[in-house]
């Protein structure tokens, strides 16, 4: 590996790839630390060290998704988030909207035109997901707001809301060029790169978190701690790397066909069914799905009924992740949702239909609604390890908690899946443009 790193270094083409991706990450990185106007660092820093409350799991959650910016709330705090909804949005509706079908089948003429959609889409996504963030965040901890002038009344507090709602917007689009620039002149997909970057940047936050966790124990034991953190990530991103790999190949065969005195066709290949075809869309959407209770109930505490004040306080006690029974249901969400994202990206590939249009055959197994039951009945067998796999990663921190009496790791769940996937993706990558050029790749 490291002289293929060395090859790739001594490529100019190559090389400036590499460069440049290094910059856009860097530029990336200096404006994740421009802070939008009005915001109080000190609030900021106490909503960042908050784990237990649901508000506080929903702004780690945004600052993994925005790659670091929200411990700031920079201009960046949207980060890409509203992009990949945008586009999480259109694959969902694309089986149920014919035009979009249609436009997803037109090949690269299509795919620009649905990008183009998905960039409309996102820019109320990001001033509505700016709203949202700025007024769940300015309601305080503890009484402490970190945007004491956001909401549109009284009067002198509209002009610093509206900058606050057009910096971060603006903050999103950028983030998203800078991905496209990645993408188009660098290495690797620049939207996973720059949440990557945020990821890999917070690991020395958290290994110091771990260091001070416990004062009293000494050095010895501190270090016992950290290298038992680091081991734990190790085996953890090993099993990630098995099962994200992991795929049952489906058979496919194709027959002949005559034309005068040419043979056309015939041949053998294989269908890839990947273990794990959700990737961590499942984990933030059952995140997503448990966090807002506890995001909406934070409002009713203190309420003038004491009836609704206590259940809110409940509320908030069971999903703030408090309560034995969350980790069992946060589980049980990563692992519904798996089936069902996995179950949507099926049926919009059509397997068995591009099976059939292209004269190809399961041996065995009829064409048409045959061959689609067959890898429906397959995939569902092997979503099962992908979801039980996603599960465990899930709730990894709730199962430290119990032999470690903590839950803050070097990366979060979240965190290890989206890192292993653009390490891998990146390798690939560089893999294929030394191999182009007859060097030995980093996979062998």
């Amino acid at each position: 590996m490291i002289q293929a790193l060395r090859n790739a270094m001594t490529l100019p083409d190559l090389r400036r790839k590499l460069l440049y991706t290094l910059l856009i990450l860097v530029i990336y990185r200096l404006a994740a630390h421009v802070p939008v106007p009005g915001v109080d660092q000190e609030a900021l820093k106490g909503w960042l060290m908050d784990t237990t409350s649901g508000a506080g799991q929903l702004f780690n959650l945004l600052n993994l998704l925005s790659g670091g910016a929200v411990s700031n709330f920079s201009v960046m705090a949207n980060g890409v988030y509203p992009y990949i909804t945008a586009t999480i949005i259109f694959q969902l509706l694309q089986p149920i909207i014919p035009s979009l079908q249609r436009m997803a089948e037109e090949g690269e003429a299509g795919r620009r035109k649905l990008n183009r959609l998905q960039y409309y889409v996102t820019i109320p996504l990001a001033m509505l997901q700016s709203f949202g963030q700025a007024r769940v965040f300015s309601s305080g901890l503890e009484g402490r707001p970190i945007l004491p002038h956001f909401g549109f009344s009284p009067a002198e507090n509209i002009l610093p809301t509206i900058s606050v709602l057009i910096a971060m917007t603006a903050g999103t689009m950028f983030a998203i060029w800078l991905g496209e620039l990645i993408t188009e002149q660098g290495i690797g997909n620049g939207l996973s790169l720059i949440i990557f970057s945020g990821i890999v940047a917070d690991v020395p936050f958290n290994l110091r978190r771990i260091w001070i966790q416990s004062p009293e124990e000494g050095v010895g034991m501190a270090l016992v701690r950290v290298a038992v953190f680091l081991a734990i990530t190790a085996i953890t991103m090993f099993v990630i790397v098995v099962v994200q790999e992991g795929e049952r190949r489906i058979m496919v065969q194709y027959g002949k066909r005559v034309r005068g005195i040419k043979v056309y066709g015939g041949g053998s290949t294989y269908i890839p069914l990947r273990v794990n075809m959700a990737g961590m869309i499942p984990l933030i959407f059952a995140q997503s799905f448990l966090t807002f209770p506890a995001v909406i109930a934070q409002f009713f505490v203190g309420s003038e009924s004491v009836g609704v004040s206590r259940f809110a306080t409940e509320v908030m006690h069971f999903f703030s992740g408090s309560s034995p029974w969350y980790g069992l249901l946060y589980f049980l969400a990563v692992v519904l949702f798996t089936y069902f994202y996995t179950d949507i990206m099926i049926q919009e590939q059509d397997l068995a239909g591009a099976l059939q249009r292209q004269g190809g055959f399961i041996p065995g197994i009829r064409a048409g609604k045959k061959t689609a039951e067959y890898i429906t009945a397959v995939y569902r067998r092997i979503t099962l390890v992908g979801a039980l796999f996603l599960g465990g990663v899930a709730v990894l921190p709730f199962i430290v908690d119990l032999f470690l009496k903590t839950r803050v790791l070097l990366i979060t769940a979240s965190g290890l899946l989206i890192v292993v996937g653009v390490v891998i993706d990146t390798m690939r990558q560089l893999e294929a443009q030394l191999l182009m050029r007859h060097y030995e790749g980093f996979i062998r």
